[in-house]
């Protein structure tokens, strides 16, 4: 589902590569993209190692950024992608998550064979309603962890994306009760 999303991108900014699985895996699987990775400070030391270990040559280098930090330590970049994400933020975060996107995507020099374009993979609830119960266990385990963490509601989270100008292009069914949202600039 990712391949054809980014069929006609150039570079992705991942937000919050973690371990750098992602990273590492979708660079091979996309060699016509540069795959950027990022994630916060304390993350960078196992992400290098793992980038260094395993990356192939369109895999760049990390780089710290934290979605609260202003301005983002990337000027542009025609598609984003982040994993298992919104629902470890504070609300805030996913506020300042979507308006850096807004601004990173803007700046991205716009081709006509090149959609800009956002795709967040997780579980969501929608219309207020858990899609499963194991769902409502991980939220009941993600705020006892953090209260300001939890399951996104996907009409709040669209709403933020809307407010940048992108638009929902697909809403794809997962693995493990996730979802892959998809927008595009519209």
């Amino acid at each position: 589902m990712i391949g054809p999303a980014f069929a006609q991108n150039r570079c992705v900014l991942e937000i919050g590569s973690g371990t750098g699985q992602h990273a590492v895996f979708f660079a091979r699987a996309l060699p016509h993209l540069r795959w950027q990775p990022s994630d916060r400070a304390e993350w960078l030391p196992a992400l290098r190692a793992r980038i260094a270990r395993e990356g192939p040559g369109n895999l760049a280098a990390p780089i710290e950024l934290d979605v609260s930090m202003s301005p983002w330590p990337i000027n542009a970049a025609d598609a984003v992608f982040s994993a298992n994400t919104l629902h470890i933020m504070a609300w805030h975060e996913v506020e300042a998550f979507f308006a850096g996107i807004g601004r990173t995507l803007a700046a991205a020099r716009r081709e006509a064979s090149a959609p800009r374009t956002l795709a967040v993979y997780g579980p969501f609830k929608y219309r207020g309603a858990f899609t499963t119960a194991s769902n409502a266990v991980f939220d009941d385990s993600l705020k006892a962890r953090d209260p300001a963490s939890g399951i996104r509601d996907f009409e709040a989270v669209d709403a933020l994306a809307c407010a940048q100008g992108l638009a929902l292009a697909a809403d794809h069914a997962m693995p493990a009760n996730n979802q892959l949202l998809v927008w595009t600039f519209a």
